[in-house]
């Protein structure tokens, strides 16, 4: 613990904002593997209210089922059937529009990580070239018979250059993940929301 301490010490104030990147990312890593669950996002119940659609004398009941559900897909298909007396192009787009503001919802904070993995990089190789720039200054002045100085300003640009790739590596990684997982289940959600909306056309005699 006292040699990790010594090194972020050594890494000079670069540290300082790699350490906000690092807990700003692990916070967004956290909360978006708890929010962007299967289950959380296409609620079980908004499913099988959606599957199992009877008609009009339905709609009522299911509409209050999936106000009682958690998730993205339970927001859409209450919008789809409060759609549903309209025709099927009005309807279609009533559901993409409630879908791109539930999508929207679920990429909440990706575009952080994806700043965090961006700037992290840079901020490491700041705190490189200004270790070199310190070590050099102090070469200038004390020569080249300290070794000292000279270990102190490498030591300084590795750390800094480390912490940053740390920081960035995860961030990129999760941001990829996170973006194929909303992708997948905006997908999904899509085309359940579909067959929701032909499934009421065909009750309506495509009217």
């Amino acid at each position: 613990m006292f040699h990790t301490l010594t090194m972020l010490r050594q890494g000079g104030w670069t540290m300082i904002p790699l350490g906000l990147c690092s807990l700003f990312a692990l916070t967004i890593i956290i909360e978006r593997l708890f929010v962007l669950r299967r289950h959380f996002v296409i609620d079980p119940r908004a499913l099988r209210v959606a599957g199992e659609y009877e008609g009009e004398t339905a709609a009522t009941g299911a509409i209050t089922a999936c106000q009682r559900c958690a998730g993205a897909f339970a927001m859409i298909v209450i919008e789809v059937l409060k759609s549903r007396h309209l025709d099927y192009e009005h309807c279609v787009e009533n559901m993409r529009a409630a879908g791109r503001a539930q999508v929207a919802r679920l990429e909440r904070g990706l575009t952080t990580l994806e700043i965090i993995a961006g700037v992290s990089p840079l901020l490491g190789l700041l705190g490189t070239v200004l270790g070199m720039i310190d070590m050099f200054n102090a070469i200038s002045v004390a020569g080249l018979g300290n070794p000292q100085i000279l270990s102190d300003g490498i030591a300084k640009a590795l750390i800094t250059t480390v912490s940053g790739l740390v920081v960035a590596i995860p961030a990129v990684a999760f941001h990829g993940f996170f973006s194929k997982r909303v992708e997948e289940l905006a997908t999904e959600m899509q085309d359940q929301a579909m067959a929701l909306i032909l499934r009421i056309q065909l009750q309506r005699g495509g009217k």
